[in-house]
């Protein structure tokens, strides 16, 4: 079969390898479609994720497809379904996951190999986070189940009249922004491309921040939020320090401060910790999803009040993928490529 093989840093080739072989309770999938992510593009710009993927491996990670073939022991599928899966799946035993925290379990297994003519789905994913896909939802819309469990998580506590700032325009900040004025929230998204902010607007934003080195961040925020009192939440989906500091300077007494996006390692911000006490600033991070929330998803998905398509700006062979990386990340105005790996 056609893959795409992580070698290193900003090394990603379309080879051919081997059709996976499956062990008890596997699943193999014949990819539909692939999508590319914010996780995969810091991957492919590091070479490496220490606890997801280290080269040389099969790539990407957001898939649909339809089942090719089942492993001895599977019962609950069959030959022909449309189905999702997850890119991880909890081990059900450690403290985290007794504690009904699988996000945070000890034992997470993830899989890489979406980008590629057949995938092998591990058992235990399979057993919690094989999903079928339901009637009338596109595979292309079913593949953004992982990232949008996990922005599912980050606005549980949005409620209606709350006003929420969104930093970052990319596909994460936009699930947020759409989900966010879904929940009856007053919106703001905050970015550097005009095209992604447009977007954000098509997808609910009630106002709008381009950003400049020239610009005060924090102060910017400020001024745009309710009064000038700051934001009830403040989402980080940038993964930058000047960011998330700014995130901490734009909230609003009683307020919450999401670092969704991760950092890179050794990254340091001030914290106020008087402000943080006396004003009960709440300071949190969301990181990945669990089965509840992959469900969650899913049913998002399904509902067509939800524009899951504005997210996706281009289709590609998988031949094109490694070009199509390298485009992203020097800056371009992609947010979601669907990668067809059965096209031309």
């Amino acid at each position: 079969m056609r893959a795409a093989v992580l070698h290193g840093k900003q090394d990603v080739r379309i080879e051919d390898v081997d059709v996976p072989s499956l062990a008890p309770g596997d699943v193999l999938l014949r990819t539909s479609v692939a999508l590319t992510c914010g996780t995969d593009l810091k991957v492919y710009r590091r070479g490496y994720h220490a606890r997801m993927i280290v080269p040389p491996a099969l790539f990407g990670h957001e898939i649909a497809g339809t089942i090719e073939a089942v492993g001895p022991g599977v019962t609950g599928f069959r030959e022909g379904e449309r189905v999702v899966a997850a890119n991880s799946a909890p081990c059900g035993s450690c403290e985290y996951c007794r504690a009904e925290r699988p996000s945070l379990c000890d034992d997470l297994l993830f899989w890489n190999g979406a980008y590629a003519q057949f995938a092998r789905i591990p058992a235990r994913v399979v057993e919690q986070n094989l999903l079928r896909v339901p009637e009338g939802v596109k595979d292309e819309h079913a593949a953004m189940v992982e990232p949008l469990a996990c922005v599912l998580r980050g606005v549980a506590s949005v409620r209606p009249g709350d006003s929420v700032a969104v930093l970052g325009s990319g596909g994460i900040g936009l699930m947020f922004v759409a989900l966010a004025k879904a929940r009856g929230a007053r919106v703001v998204s905050v970015g550097r491309n005009p095209e992604k902010l447009a977007r954000a607007r098509a997808l609910g934003a009630d106002a709008l921040l381009r950003v400049g080195s020239d610009v005060a961040l924090a102060d910017a925020l400020m001024e745009a939020s309710p009064g000038g009192k700051g934001f009830h939440l403040v989402v980080e989906a940038a993964g930058q320090a000047e960011t998330s500091q700014a995130a901490l300077g734009a909230v609003r007494k009683g307020g919450v401060v999401n670092l969704f996006a991760g950092c890179a390692a050794g990254t340091e911000i001030a914290l106020d910790a008087p402000r943080v006490h006396y004003e009960e600033i709440v300071v949190t991070a969301t990181f990945h999803h669990t089965p509840q929330s992959i469900r969650a998803a899913l049913r998002q998905l399904a509902d067509p009040a939800f524009d899951a398509g504005a997210l996706i700006t281009t289709r590609v062979p998988l031949d094109r993928l490694p070009a199509l990386l390298a485009e992203m990340a020097r800056g371009g105005d992609s947010l979601k490529a669907a990668v067809l790996p059965w096209s031309g």
